[in-house]
């Protein structure tokens, strides 16, 4: 397990410090950015705030030790993909960014699953 899930763990704090810093990165694909491409206040808050947990969750699979802390480590970033892939999935305004960001949640939540079974 440990290998992948160091490797997810990694790109989960990158993505997450990426969307902190710009959160167009996130809120373009979720249709939250305005007519002109811009984000908005709340939309910026609330990216940072999913930015933050994922890269608070994305460290730790990192660098938890082996057993039960990174297991807990990988547990929390698995359920907190697949809640992201219910709320946006049923929330996002535009039904075409509803689907692709929740099959984008729901695949990245059963990627760091499988990481829990591979060497």
């Amino acid at each position: 397990m440990p290998a992948l899930t160091r490797v997810l763990g990694a790109v989960t704090a990158a993505y997450s410090a990426t969307i902190i810093a710009a959160p167009r990165v996130l809120a373009k694909p979720c249709g939250l950015t305005t007519r002109d491409g811009g984000v908005t206040a709340g939309v910026r808050t609330l990216i940072a705030g999913i930015g933050a947990r994922d890269a608070a969750i994305g460290l730790a699979m990192l660098l938890a030790p082996e057993g039960k802390p990174l297991q807990v480590a990988l547990a929390a970033r698995v359920a907190s993909d697949a809640a992201d892939a219910v709320v946006f999935g049923t929330n996002l305004p535009d039904r075409a960014a509803r689907t692709k960001v929740a099959a984008f949640a729901a695949t990245w939540a059963a990627l760091c699953a499988a990481s829990a079974l591979a060497p």
